[in-house]
């Protein structure tokens, strides 16, 4: 009943690695389904963000079959991610995935978007029937934790985030970013917090252009801004002072041509670029131009150092909480041991066969029809001992939890053969 959590993140591979092994929301279904055809795998959730992609699953698999799955499917060399992975098992893999869900692992310490981000990785592994038992309480134990984390520490506190970080930037190099015109591309999660950030500066020109145009008024609204459909960039470009790029696209939207066009049209006035994608929304090559500071969320260290300087205490006291509550779940996963289970099975089903039976004399010695007793004695021990497997049978259903049902068929199925 191996747990196990495979990933690189921020701290163990560069932006352009991470790059090549993040899933996309099209891969994802593909993705679990191939996993979950490895021999051994019988759960499993991948998660994939900016600055992580981590597998965890369940099921008896070798290190080496897990490893070469996960460069396979990018179809990268086999050694590719042999300096920048890590591998963790069991109590290990469940303080890790508790860790990284209650932002203790993030590139800025305590930020809350991560939770977000595990939960929909749950939930797309779960519609995908990728999830059982085991992984389903290990998620659900997860984001209890995250949340009494979130409660009792002070990790959440003034909470920062990528997109705090990347604003902090643009407020250190302008020295008065009010009257800065920003032009953010992409209307999503960390787009929307860039934006409230900027707002919060005094930022009162900010441009939003998007893929879709309605979510970009949608979030345009949200600011006093403008929206603008993608396909306008180039002419966008040449008025932005700030630029702050956070899409999904798997290919480079603004490239080193678009840029130095802009700058022309500005007359060389200085653009800082920031690009919060991963992939990467910027071509890199845009650093070359004289007049174009960009940065990436790689580039954004020494702001989160500070952050996390400031958050240690807080992140001490977390850890506790992590190492309770992993040691709780672990315990739990031992009390599944088999030869356990059979001895408090039994020894549950002795005592309520005993209770009724103890019943069952005392009404006969007070001289009630044995035929009558035994009747009652029947019913109700398989009233008593069929309750909680008829509760399980209905929520499996309500919830469309086929791992549960096909145990709990298999059941009665075993016993129907052995008579």
């Amino acid at each position: 009943m191996t747990i196990s959590a495979l990933g690189i993140n921020h701290k163990t591979a560069p932006v352009d690695l991470r790059e090549q092994v993040a899933f996309n929301a099209e891969q994802l279904d593909a993705a679990l389904q191939a996993v979950r055809g490895l021999q051994g795998v019988q759960e499993a959730v991948i998660v994939s963000t900016c600055n992580r992609t981590e597998l965890y699953c369940r099921g008896d698999v070798s290190d080496d079959l897990l490893l070469g799955w996960f460069t396979g499917f990018h179809s990268l060399p086999p050694d590719a991610l042999q300096n920048h992975h890590y591998l963790f098992k069991d109590d290990q893999a469940i303080s890790h995935l508790m860790s990284v869900a209650s932002g203790l692992d993030s590139l800025v310490l305590g930020e809350p978007q991560i939770l977000g981000q595990v939960k929909q990785a749950y939930q797309i592994a779960k519609r995908q029937a990728a999830v059982g038992g085991i992984l389903e309480r290990l998620f659900q134990q997860t984001f209890r934790v995250a949340k009494t984390v979130r409660n009792e520490t002070a990790v959440g506190q003034n909470a920062v985030s990528v997109a705090y970080a990347a604003v902090s930037m643009a407020r250190h190099i302008f020295s008065n970013l009010a009257k800065s015109k920003v032009l953010l591309i992409g209307a999503g999660d960390t787009s929307e917090l860039v934006a409230q950030h900027l707002k919060q500066q005094g930022v009162t020109d900010i441009t939003v252009v998007n893929r879709t145009l309605q979510r970009a008024r949608e979030l345009a609204e949200k600011v006093d801004g403008a929206a603008h459909s993608l396909s306008e960039l180039a002419e966008l470009l040449p008025d932005a002072d700030i630029v702050v790029s956070s899409t999904a696209s798997t290919l480079p939207i603004v490239g080193k041509g678009t840029v130095e066009k802009a700058l022309k049209k500005r007359r060389h006035k200085p653009m800082l670029l920031i690009d919060l994608a991963v992939p990467r929304d910027i071509e890199e090559q845009v650093n070359e131009l004289d007049d174009a500071y960009l940065y990436t969320v790689d580039d954004l260290q020494s702001i989160i150092s500070e952050n996390i300087r400031n958050r240690e205490q807080a992140a001490k006291e977390a850890q506790v909480i992590i190492r309770q509550q992993a040691q709780e779940f672990t315990d739990w996963l031992q009390s599944l041991n088999s030869v356990e289970l059979v001895r408090a099975y039994r020894q549950h089903t002795k005592a309520v066969a005993d209770e009724h039976l103890e019943r069952a004399l005392t009404q006969l010695q007070q001289g009630k029809a044995a035929e009558e007793v035994l009747k009652q004695f029947s019913h109700r021990l398989v009233q008593q001992l069929t309750h909680q497997p008829t509760n399980l049978l209905k929520s499996a259903g309500e919830n469309n939890d086929q791992y549960t049902l096909a145990v709990l068929q298999q059941l009665w199925s075993d016993e129907s053969s052995d008579s």
